[in-house]
């Protein structure tokens, strides 16, 4: 069995790597974590009792500044790895974790569910797990095959084992709304972002606020981004339409108990789609094949222009009547897991 290091790198890999992580330690392996002071990541780690070793933080949305910190923060993991020792390293693309595990040589596993992101020859992983939806897209592994693909999206790792709280409505005081409606602002600091996603996220929420009874919960990426839209759009608040919580929550459990969603990110869009909540994607850099077959699917719709605000984003009570246990694939933990048993055994670690 195999010392593997995962990396949580991002707010969504909590919720993605608690199962694998328990599910690792059930089939023998010593799993160690590691987690960058960013978004939310430390806050949600520890509350859902995750063990990690707090390295590193965000550099912001200057590319110059990107790229220094990618290389410094794998300067910074260097003392973990060199006292941990671990066999593999595991992420949902943390380039630091894979910078550093190429140059030591150590076999990197990089799981990813969208094919444009940007990943320099020097940190691209030896091994890739992905959707098989991006079978015939260009991806990042040194070899094709040691590109391993799995039936489903990754949001069916955690899905299946979530439960709702309904404690959450009264906390954040939605006890009197008819219709809740859960907003992701664009992620404004990614390489990926286009500015067209913010009109239309605005638009949106603007839709939320004209509707009698509406209430939307808004998640902003870090403080900077929530200080913007306080400043940009404060009737918003003074009014009691949008609120934003005082603490990190639990994003299936606010999703869960949301009449819709509107992201423009992708892990919020298909966590919504996956639990069968009607969800609205604003994203407008170049659209990835598992969004692509959501869409065909019907789970998620694409508002491209201020026309599909208009005509397609639709502010009412959701029809609960679909059970969400119809909806779930339970194969896909399992089916990763196999992948990683696979790579351990071919690379000897």
């Amino acid at each position: 069995m195999a010392k593997i290091w995962i990396d949580l790198d991002n707010t969504p890999h909590v919720p993605l790597f608690k199962p694998l992580v328990r599910e690792l330690d059930r089939r023998g392996h010593a799993v160690v974590l590691t987690a960058r002071n960013a978004f939310q990541v430390c806050e949600l780690a520890t509350r859902s009792g995750m063990k990690y070793t707090q390295i590193g933080k965000h550099y912001g949305k200057n590319s110059v500044m990107k790229v220094w910190g990618l290389g410094w923060r794998s300067v910074e993991l260097f003392p973990f790895v060199r006292r941990e020792r671990p066999g593999i390293g595991l992420s949902h693309g943390s380039r630091s974790q894979i910078l550093l595990c190429n140059a030591l040589r150590i076999p990197s596993v990089m799981m990813a569910d969208y094919e444009h992101v940007q990943m320099p020859i020097f940190v691209r992983p030896r091994w890739e797990i992905v959707p098989a939806a991006l079978s015939g897209t260009r991806l990042h592994a040194t070899r094709e095959n040691r590109i391993l693909r799995y039936q489903g999206i990754k949001e069916d790792i955690y899905v299946p084992e979530f439960t709702p709280d309904a404690a959450l409505r009264d906390r954040l005081g939605l006890q009197g709304a008819s219709v809740v409606v859960t907003v992701r602002p664009p992620a404004n600091e990614a390489h990926y972002h286009n500015p067209e996603a913010e009109l239309l996220f605005a638009e949106c929420v603007k839709r939320v606020c004209a509707t009698p009874g509406a209430k939307a919960v808004l998640l902003p990426r870090n403080r900077n981004q929530e200080a913007q839209i306080r400043r940009e759009w404060p009737e918003w608040f003074s009014e009691g339409k949008v609120v934003i919580p005082s603490e990190a929550v639990d994003g299936l459990n606010l999703l869960w108990y949301s009449d819709i969603a509107v992201s423009g990110g992708g892990t919020m869009n298909r966590e919504a789609a996956a639990l069968g909540v009607p969800v609205y994607s604003v994203f407008r850099g170049k659209l990835g094949a598992v969004d692509r077959r959501l869409n065909e699917e019907g789970k998620l719709v694409l508002i491209e222009d201020m026309h599909d605000v208009e005509t397609r984003f639709v502010v009412r009570p959701r029809d609960r009547a679909n059970e969400r246990s119809q909806r779930l694939n339970r194969g896909v933990l399992s089916e990763i897991l196999d992948h990683i048993d696979r790579i351990v055994e071919q690379e000897g670690v």
